[in-house]
């Protein structure tokens, strides 16, 4: 199998020529260890010493930071392409279940060709290969994208490798707003600022980031297009306009605004900027998420007397209160099938990544950390990642959902703040 993989463009060349790409590479570091990995090789890609990428070492990492995989050393001195047929009693012998071997050759149009082949050890069968012919500057995105493809065979679900993330990071005296690889790898400064810029949120197309700039003096809403970094205001009513999330639709905004005193949440037309109010309390109603059918809107509010989750139609009306333990619950998060609540939670003075059953009400603590913020999903829903402080230094995390596995995503320069994963690329 065979197809062309082109980059989705993560900035224009205006914007690329006008930013700065990250000082720093992301260096990633797994821990833990889950209750059941499926242990997997991964065969240096022959031909690889002519590639500026390491393609075998990316699908490790990819597939280690999952969660759900446990990497076994390759057989030492055993030669292998996506073309071999190849001996798997030593790989048995490693008790390895799976091997993944694959070649990268240069082509005469100066592309690179990427082939792989996956192999099922214990039962001695052939699971597919595939062909990815990219530029040099995409052979990461085809490294992503064989690890999707060895994810998805494996688990049955789709891979996240080749999707986007979105931070805010402070530095001497500007704000950046990134766009990276989801392994962190890659990142673009999307939009600079000497102004605060807070809240960034894909679009469920992943065209689009709504964030938060104070370059007005004011907190006001833009939407800006990724990939030619044009922007256009969507709230700048009276007072404050924060926090915005997507609805489905693509074609509507959930903000809080200050349009009659308090906050309160609203659902803004993008095209039209025509606003209606769906929470119609005197309290602070704040960080509106919704479910991926548009059917509920999960938000904090403090009409209870302290800052806790609430759950209400889409179209507004009466709420239900979603989260009794702990005094002070702030930042909801839906997962994609709408099963998982994940928020932060203060206790004793430390703020902690929590998840909750919503079936169940069962609430696990994911965290040992103080200073967890701004959790968001991946779009498959088996990683949750967040913001927070190690050993007194920001930095991005992703865990699983059991809180077992937990991947450090560091070399950022500046604070770094309100992660959001992207959407599958369409």
């Amino acid at each position: 199998m065979s197809f062309s993989l082109s980059r989705r463009t993560l900035l224009g060349a205006a914007a690329l020529g006008a930013w700065p790409a990250a000082h720093a590479q992301f260096r990633v570091d797994v821990s833990g260890v889950g209750l059941t990995q499926l242990p997997f090789s991964v065969a240096a890609f022959k031909g690889n010493e002519s590639a500026p990428q390491d393609l075998a070492a990316i699908v490790r990492a990819d597939l280690e930071r999952s969660g759900q995989f446990r990497h076994v050393a390759p057989v030492v001195g055993v030669l292998l392409d996506e073309s071999s047929v190849p001996d798997l009693a030593p790989w048995r012998e490693r008790v390895t279940d799976v091997l993944l071997t694959g070649s990268v050759s240069r082509l005469a149009d100066g592309r690179y060709d990427v082939r792989f082949r996956l192999w099922d050890v214990v039962r001695a069968k052939d699971l597919g290969a595939m062909s990815l012919p990219v530029v040099a500057a995409d052979l990461r995105l085809a490294a992503h994208r064989v690890a999707d493809y060895v994810y998805e065979k494996l688990t049955g679900d789709k891979g996240v490798f080749s999707t986007r993330i979105a931070y805010v990071t402070k530095g001497a005296g500007s704000y950046n707003l990134w766009v990276a690889d989801a392994d962190g790898e890659n990142a673009q400064a999307a939009f600079t600022s000497v102004e605060p810029i807070i809240s960034p949120a894909w679009s469920p197309s992943g065209t689009h980031l709504a964030y938060v700039s104070f370059e007005s003096r004011k907190p006001v809403i833009y939407s800006q297009e990724v990939s030619t970094s044009r922007r256009r205001m969507v709230a700048n009513f009276k007072g404050s306009n924060s926090a915005p999330a997507w609805m489905p639709d693509g074609k509507r905004l959930l903000a809080t605004l200050t349009l009659d005193g308090s906050s309160q949440i609203y659902s803004i037309d993008t095209g039209t900027g025509t606003q209606t109010r769906l929470t119609q309390s005197g309290s602070i109603d704040t960080e509106p998420s919704v479910d991926v059918k548009g059917n509920s809107v999960y938000f904090v509010s403090d009409r209870g007397g302290a800052p806790q989750i609430y759950r209400m139609s889409a179209t507004g009306g009466s709420a239900e209160r979603v989260t009794f333990t702990g005094g002070y619950n702030i930042s909801p998060a839906i997962s994609p099938d709408g099963r998982w609540l994940t928020y932060v939670s203060r206790v004793g003075g430390a703020f902690k990544l929590h998840a909750m059953d919503l079936s169940s009400g069962a609430v696990t603590a994911l965290t040992d950390t103080t200073a967890d913020e701004s959790p968001s999903f991946s779009p498959n829903g088996r990683l949750i990642m967040y913001a927070t402080r190690v050993q007194g230094r920001e930095a991005l995390m992703t865990t699983t959902l059991d809180g077992r596995i937990k991947t450090r995503l560091a070399g950022a320069k500046g604070d770094i703040r309100e992660p959001d994963w992207g959407p599958f690329a369409p």
